[in-house]
């Protein structure tokens, strides 16, 4: 039996954003509600839910439940 020696390869720090900035945006338009906004808003984020009520229709039919 042959052993396969795995060498590590390097990720360019752009990846490693790319991936981040990737991960935020799936975060956003697929699960928040209210979280991202409240960042600057406060407490009034969770009530008006605009990013929630500006990709609703996106998200059924990317198959995210949100109700």
């Amino acid at each position: 039996m042959r052993q396969l020696a795995v060498t590590p390869v390097a990720v360019s720090p752009r990846v490693w954003l790319l991936l981040l900035l990737g991960l935020f945006g799936l975060f956003v338009l697929g699960f928040d509600q209210g979280q991202t906004l409240a960042l600057f808003q406060g407490e009034h984020a969770f009530d008006v839910n605009l990013i929630h009520e500006l990709v609703h229709d996106m998200r059924h039919a990317a198959g995210f439940p949100c109700h």
